[in-house]
């Protein structure tokens, strides 16, 4: 059976991966399974970029199939800020709760509301060929933080479909429209075409 790794430790992850990818042959491994960790500095411009160099240490290393991905929000009001400083935005110590209301107040002092989850998805073939699918979800920020649901910026991405935020509805409809279920299904679609 081939092997992939998926450039993740987060077990929800894995599951995800592993339900779609196994049906085309593929014995999922995550980064959870490795003896040794592999540094890597993330250090690109744009989402594409650190969902590729992501990809490349591992496959690198492991010379097997790899799956990356790098997502974040971007704020129209913010010139597309926090972007690909997402997770850092604001500084580690700082909960959701903080950097959410950051974000309202200072998208309040503009006209536009608009905001995207984007993400990248990296896959590095065995023989080395990249390629890079994204996905994106259009919406808006929230006048306030909406919903238990979710993590990170959800509770205040308003998504007009919905007529709420992604943290107020179920895992399902979420998964429906997030960003990386549109990615993932970018993979699966060349999977499908070109690993029957």
């Amino acid at each position: 059976m081939k092997q992939i790794m998926i450039a993740t430790s987060n077990a929800h992850k894995v599951a995800e991966f592993t339900r779609m990818l196994e049906p085309f042959g593929y014995e999922v491994k995550s980064l959870l399974d490795l003896d040794d960790a592999i540094a890597i500095e993330e250090n690109g411009a744009t989402f594409q970029e650190n969902a590729l160099i992501k990809a490349r240490a591992i496959h690198e290393k492991l010379q097997i199939a790899v799956v990356s991905d790098d997502s974040g929000l971007a704020v129209n009001a913010m010139n597309g800020a926090p972007g690909i400083y997402s997770a850092r935005f604001m500084g580690e110590d700082n909960g959701y709760d903080v950097k959410n209301q950051a974000i309202i107040d200072e998208v309040n002092k503009h006209t536009d509301r608009g905001a995207q989850f984007i993400c990248a998805m990296a896959y590095i073939e065995q023989d080395g060929s990249e390629h890079v699918f994204t996905g994106v979800v259009e919406g808006e920020i929230a006048t306030e933080i909406i919903g238990e649901g979710g993590f990170g910026y959800d509770p205040i991405f308003y998504y007009p479909p919905y007529q709420t935020t992604l943290a107020n509805v179920s895992e399902d409809q979420k998964h429906k429209v997030s960003h990386r279920g549109r990615a993932l299904a970018q993979l699966i679609a060349y999977m499908e075409e070109h690993h029957s």
